[in-house]
């Protein structure tokens, strides 16, 4: 896999832009070097300085979905830095694998924690541990829960996310229009649900934002679910797996769809839609929306979705700007290290069971086939080059 874009932080301003890998097929590709450590001291101008401000642990999810690698390498550089040893580790979507990590990371003297869980239930014991020894934790995008000892949560608005991924399937169905208005089509049309993983708390965010958004049409008749699988337990899919949501939409068109035609899914993450639109392909459909390809939401603008929306076969994905996520995390992690409070912008929306978390929010924005240069490229997130040919450079 191929890095693209780095993170810096200085003088006090953060400056961000980020790492992505190429991730070929996406959240299904196997990664045999998945569990990994990157631990290497930082260069400064400093010297020592990096061994004298100590280390700070990241720990990420997984490497088969390029955006947790380019969040990773994000952070790492922008801590790096600020004169900070980094020891960032990826779990490989085992639970097992990312305690152990963590309980190694405050075993060896971190002194603040950045955590991106895979079961944002899993982890009470070790944060209990990191609270022992005074070590700060902040949850990264994803929001751990059942424990007191999270000190800060970085994410995004989740449930305006799944707005968006209505929205964009409204749009997309003509039903709206980009602007929020009205559109002429008046349905009915057929679609399917899909959700993230039930152990991931933003899965829940985003479908109801979504869920809350599509309800009034589906009562109205505009909206038809023939499967009649509207609940997220039904539509959920574990570890956000790209062969599982395929899995599921052959069944569903083998089950459903025998004489009608789905034209629209509601798909919440990138790797998942791709999933989706082989098994839609596979059974005849498209292979352009011009020519028949249901309509497709997404999320994380991966460059293998970017070029599938330029190629008119995804509809949307949803950007959220993971170099403002690091950014972020690294100024909340320096606050913290100076012994301060850093700035919250949300103390009310995010309760784990057992405290409200303070939270930062950041804005996303949808992206269809015609905003992907002044949305991605102009930003410098991706070049015209990768968005034409799928592949990070």
């Amino acid at each position: 896999m191929k890095g693209k874009k780095l993170i810096a932080v200085a003088a006090g301003a953060v400056m961000a832009f980020t790492l992505a890998a190429c991730s070929g097929s996406g959240a299904g590709d196997d990664s045999s070097a998945d569990a990994t450590t990157s631990a290497a001291p930082a260069e400064s101008n400093g010297g020592d300085a990096a061994m004298e401000k100590g280390t700070i642990g990241v720990a990420m999810p997984t490497q088969t979905s390029e955006r947790w690698i380019a969040d990773g390498d994000a952070v790492k550089a922008g801590l790096e830095a600020e004169g900070y040893t980094v020891d960032l580790q990826f779990a490989g979507d085992d639970i097992p694998t990312q305690s152990q990590q963590i309980d190694s990371m405050i075993t060896n003297g971190s002194q603040l924690l950045i955590v991106a869980a895979i079961d944002g239930t899993a982890l009470s014991g070790q944060l209990e541990a990191a609270a022992a020894a005074g070590i700060p934790v902040i949850a990264y995008d994803r929001l751990i829960r059942d424990s007191a000892n999270v000190d800060y949560y970085v994410t995004f608005d989740n449930y305006k996310v799944g707005v968006q991924q209505a929205t964009s399937l409204l749009v997309g169905l003509g039903v709206l229009n980009a602007d929020g208005s009205e559109g002429d089509a008046e349905g009915p049309f057929n679609i399917e649900l899909f959700a993230g993983s039930l152990d991931d708390n933003n899965a829940h965010f985003f479908y109801s934002g979504a869920i809350d958004t599509l309800q009034p049409y589906i009562d109205s008749g505009v909206l038809v679910v023939p499967s009649g699988q509207t609940d997220i337990e039904q539509v959920a899919t574990l570890r956000w797996a790209q062969e599982t949501a395929q899995k599921r939409m052959e069944d569903l068109l083998t089950s459903s769809y025998s004489s009608e035609k789905v034209q629209g899914v509601l798909s919440p993450y990138d790797g998942i839609s791709r999933g989706i639109l082989t098994a839609l392909s596979n059974a005849g459909y498209g292979p352009t929306i011009a020519d028949g390809m249901p309509v497709v939401t997404g999320q994380d603008a991966e460059i293998a979705s970017v070029k599938l929306i330029n190629d008119d076969v995804q509809y949307a994905t949803i950007f959220k700007d993971t170099r403002k996520l690091a950014a972020q995390a690294v100024a909340a992690s320096l606050e913290f290290l100076a012994g301060a409070t850093p700035e919250a912008n949300d103390t009310t929306t995010y309760d784990n069971g057992v405290k409200v978390v303070p939270s930062y929010l950041l804005d996303s924005d949808i992206v269809y086939k015609d905003n992907i240069t002044s949305l991605l490229v102009d930003s410098g997130y991706w070049t015209a080059d990768e968005v034409a040919s799928g592949v990070a450079e």
